[in-house]
């Protein structure tokens, strides 16, 4: 076996399709291009959704493109599950969750979250929790504190 001998497999290779080479090819007069129009001219460059000038369809509808909430909070999320990484009467906070590598800065509030359980009691300060996550908390021993 050498290069000289490989052939692609059957089917892969198509034959370019020629238009504009006279009305016997099957494709001549307006070259699969349709009548007149923007759309049948030389040079034409037009993005997907252009409506002639019209407000595209994708504008007309915003909700349609999804909708960005302009006061929108991102919160750095942490598990209930995820605390089981500290000891028991431990207190929890944003330097400790930092160190522990729960969070990865501290530019955005902390939001616990409540997916896991919790087997010890904690000291949880956080700027937001969940009532699943409260309850979880409270009902191993533990005290939860709002920042």
């Amino acid at each position: 076996m050498d290069q000289s001998n490989l052939k692609p497999p059957t089917g892969a290779k198509h034959k370019k399709k020629r238009v504009g080479c006279g009305d016997g090819s099957g494709h001549g007069t307006f070259s699969t291009r349709g009548c007149k129009g923007q759309k049948s001219r030389a040079g034409r460059d037009l993005r997907p959704g252009f409506e002639g000038g019209q407000l595209p369809l994708i504008k007309r509808l915003p909700w349609k493109r999804g909708f960005t909430k302009v006061v929108r909070i991102e919160f750095s999320i942490v598990n209930v599950g995820d605390l089981r990484l500290f000891d028991a009467d431990s207190e929890v906070n944003v330097e400790s969750l930092l160190e522990k590598g729960l969070i990865k800065g501290t530019g955005k509030p902390i939001k616990i979250l409540g997916n896991g359980e919790l087997d010890r009691p904690l000291s949880v300060k956080a700027d937001k929790f969940s009532t699943s996550a409260k309850a979880k908390i409270e009902s191993a021993g533990g005290k939860v504190e709002e920042i």
